[in-house]
């Protein structure tokens, strides 16, 4: 599986193991720390007390306790002192460490929260990054593993200042609604999906020969486009649907379908994981029945980074978190 973003509370979701982002004493502290403590019950506090404290960039397990997962991984993530001290090879470590802790349990589910990224100061924008790739790196080799990143509250936003200034800006000059885009295309897709059922499959016995011809003579269907595209590109299937952030199952389905109609949002991540320049997403979008309107705000900050030429997937991602769309591919809010 992909690795998710999703906004959540960490102690509530119902999965194998949960990652504590704790302090060296692993006795209960403040933020995601506390909040975990407090769920869990006192039995947890008397467990750490046996662990006899955790270093930097290492791991230790618990049991869950009154909270809804199995386990508790507690790490500790580096303390934010400009960059030059480390911190991002231990922060590095900490998921690779929890994550080797998880599957050495058989856990097939795991939630972190963004570590270091609050009280230890680790800038947000780059504590996305470390961890993306961390996970991302760990789930080649651990494919049925899914692993969520738990971002809680509104005001948590991923982006550096800058870029989302820059995305701000191209979404006031762009957006042409006064509503959120994605429930609304939603809302779209769905009636074209319903005209397609209607429309795109006429019983061809009763067709006429202008009718017939027509059919017989129909534009690439979106899974053919995309093995071209993937092919012409000298990349392989794997590569793709990862970069996509796209599960391996749901790409079999339309490899193995040629009217294999995906989602938006999967349209676009393969768009973004082939590096497609603006015009060549467009096509790919309409053998889908998709388009690309600046009536919708996931439209608009999709289209500003591939105008950008900026294909890294878990930047897109995080700008439509920070705005409050739907993820791409396999991601979701």
């Amino acid at each position: 599986m992909p690795f998710q973003i999703i906004r959540q509370d960490i102690t509530k979701l119902r999965c194998d193991a949960i990652v504590n982002a704790a302090n060296h004493t692993l006795l209960g502290g403040g933020g995601v720390d506390g909040m975990i403590h407090r769920a869990a019950g006192p039995e947890l506090l008397r467990e750490c007390r046996t662990l006899h404290g955790c270093e930097t960039g290492k791991a230790k397990l618990t049991k869950g306790y009154a909270l809804p997962c199995r386990w508790v991984i507690h790490t500790v993530g580096p303390i934010w002192q400009g960059g030059a001290y480390g911190e991002e090879a231990l922060l590095g470590s900490c998921y690779r460490e929890s994550l080797a802790l998880a599957a050495a349990q058989g856990c097939r589910s795991v939630a972190f929260p963004l570590i270091s990224a609050g009280a230890f100061g680790y800038p947000r924008a780059e504590a996305l990054r470390v961890a993306a790739e961390s996970i991302r790196a760990f789930l080649e080799e651990h494919e049925d593993m899914t692993v969520w990143l738990t971002v809680y509250g509104r005001g948590a936003y991923l982006l550096s200042e800058r870029l989302y200034s820059d995305v701000r800006s191209y979404i006031n000059d762009n957006y042409v609604s006064a509503h959120t885009g994605f429930p609304a295309e939603r809302r779209r897709a769905a009636m074209f999906s319903s005209a397609a059922v209607r429309f795109s499959a006429p019983a061809e016995a009763g067709a006429t020969p202008a009718l017939a011809e027509a059919l017989r003579s129909l534009d690439e269907s979106f899974s053919q486009m995309l093995l071209r595209k993937i092919d012409e590109r000298g990349m392989k299937d794997s590569q793709c649907y990862k970069r996509a952030n796209v599960d391996r199952k749901l790409f079999s389905k339309i490899r193995g379908d040629v009217h294999y109609r995906p989602s938006k949002s999967t349209a676009l991540a393969f768009a973004v994981a082939l590096e497609l320049p603006l015009e060549e997403t467009r096509k790919l979008l309409e053998t889908a029945g998709y388009a690309l309107s600046h009536s919708s705000k996931f439209d608009v900050i999709v289209e500003y980074f591939i105008r950008e030429r900026n294909y890294n997937i878990d930047e897109i991602n995080a700008a439509l978190f920070d705005f409050d769309q739907a993820l791409l591919g396999s991601a979701s809010l």
